[in-house]
């Protein structure tokens, strides 16, 4: 029923009357067969491209450990990231909220700012720790470059790791509120990081755990200790990828030998598009871009008494999506009083059920970028034509029409079909412009008072 349902979604305009919460009450419910409490790895490597991965694509840069997690599991190609940059896109995984609702838009965490999520939103760690689950993160957190913004102030119950990316200074390596290194050696980073992951897992056992590890590269600087240097047919970087992709290995095989397979839900992801190196794969332009290659991501996961193997989908889903999937899971209720964006996707994984989305937006800083539905995307704000912002014409920031690619047919966004399909652009613009008044009613006057 609910393929059927989504189908109808997709192709008939009058339908998007509906409220988006209807789509909710076809969503099937968690298996009586779901293991009590599962535990959670969630590791997000920072600025890694879509095709930097053996299964997605890459030929020079060999992981084989991930591509055994792909064959094990679930790998979806349609993948988004909820931002094009650091902060915002780990704000939205977090938090299950587009960024634009936390305030995170417009610049990234810093030591010389006061860029940070705020203590009223409820992180996916505080909402498994209610519930009875130890937290920990290992990483780069990057949602506030001070100690009272630190993970340990968002339901983390141990932090290891860096307050922000490694090219921003003082780069401090803190365990809880301590700093124990400084200036940190990131030559070993990705190797310590792992060696804190591994520790966790078997303190922990007996009990439900998240572990969120958020590694500090391929993000530049390049870093890599001296076992991994060389090893690599894509350079430096190859190294650092695939120094990645030894610490997946690990933590798989760790996971394994505690006999926890089958009650451990693990996700590999990016934060967002590769950046001065790497490959976005088939995909438009890089990070920072509201096209395909700024925000199309890596998604794989692996569950074996949950998620049959060998599995891939091309349906549409997006980093926010993470927040009630896992709470869900952990027999966690979402929040009340806020809006979630983010929708349970276990059936997509675990049945290869459609989207449960009607719509995902992309957003540049502020502003949305594009809109995609099905296999759809609408560009509505791009360097081409009337899609250029103007000061003089503030609604000409939005095209009359946009540029629509069929990211089946065209996955590079090279050919639009603006012309052929106007019901399609038609149903796209209503989906806009429902997004710009539940997410940014006021995105056109903020254009208009912008310094010209």
């Amino acid at each position: 029923m609910l393929r059927a349902f989504s189908k109808i979604i997709t192709t008939a305009p009058s339908l998007f009357i509906l409220p988006l919460f209807a789509l909710t009450l076809f969503a099937p419910l968690v298996s009586a067969q779901t293991p009590d409490r599962p535990n959670f790895i969630l590791v997000m490597a920072d600025d890694l491209g879509y095709g930097d991965i053996g299964v997605y694509g890459s030929t020079l840069i060999k992981t084989p450990n991930l591509d055994r997690m792909a064959a094990e599991g679930i790998r979806l190609d349609s993948f988004y990231s909820s931002a094009n940059v650091c902060t915002a896109a780990r704000g939205g995984l977090l938090t299950g909220r587009y960024p634009i609702r936390l305030d995170l838009v417009n610049d990234v965490a810093r030591p010389t700012n006061a860029v940070h999520i705020s203590a009223a939103e409820i992180t996916l760690a505080e909402a498994l720790r209610e519930v009875g689950y130890h937290t920990a993160l290992f990483g780069k957190w990057h949602l506030g470059s001070r100690l009272e913004w630190s993970p340990l102030r968002h339901g983390f119950d141990e932090f290891f790791g860096v307050l922000h990316s490694n090219d921003m200074t003082p780069l401090e390596l803190y365990r809880g509120d301590q700093v124990i290194e400084d200036p940190v050696n990131q030559t070993t980073l990705t190797e310590r990081y792992t060696a804190e992951a591994v520790r966790f897992i078997e303190e922990n056992r007996d009990d439900p755990f998240f572990l969120y590890l958020p590694h500090s590269f391929p993000h530049v600087p390049l870093f890599v200790s001296d076992r991994f240097d060389g090893r690599s047919d894509a350079g430096l970087y190859g190294d650092v990828v695939e120094t990645i992709d030894w610490s997946m290995g690990v933590i798989l095989k760790k996971v394994k030998e505690l006999g926890l397979d089958d009650k451990t839900l693990i996700i590999f992801t990016s934060d967002n598009g590769p950046w001065f190196e790497g490959s976005p794969g088939p995909f438009r332009d890089r990070k920072g871009s509201a096209w395909e290659g700024g925000l199309r991501v890596p998604f794989i996961a692996r569950w074996p008494s949950m998620i049959p193997a060998g599995v891939v989908s091309s349906e549409p889903a997006m980093n926010i999506d993470v927040f009630p999937t896992l709470l869900q899971l952990a027999g966690g209720a979402l929040p009340n009083d806020r809006e979630i964006d983010g929708k349970n996707i276990l059936p997509l994984l675990t049945e290869s059920a459609t989207t449960p989305h009607a719509a995902l937006y992309l957003f540049d800083n502020d502003r949305i970028a594009g809109v995609r539905s099905g296999k759809w995307k609408l560009v509505v704000e791009t360097r081409y034509r009337t899609s250029v912002p103007s000061f003089d014409h503030p609604a000409s920031y939005y095209a009359p029409f946009g540029l629509l690619f069929d990211l089946e047919l065209d996955p590079s966004e090279t050919y639009s079909y603006t012309r052929e399909y106007p019901i399609v652009v038609a149903r796209m613009r209503e989906l806009l412009l429902r997004g710009q008044r539940q997410l940014h009613s006021t995105v056109l006057q903020q254009m208009w008072n912008r310094p010209r």
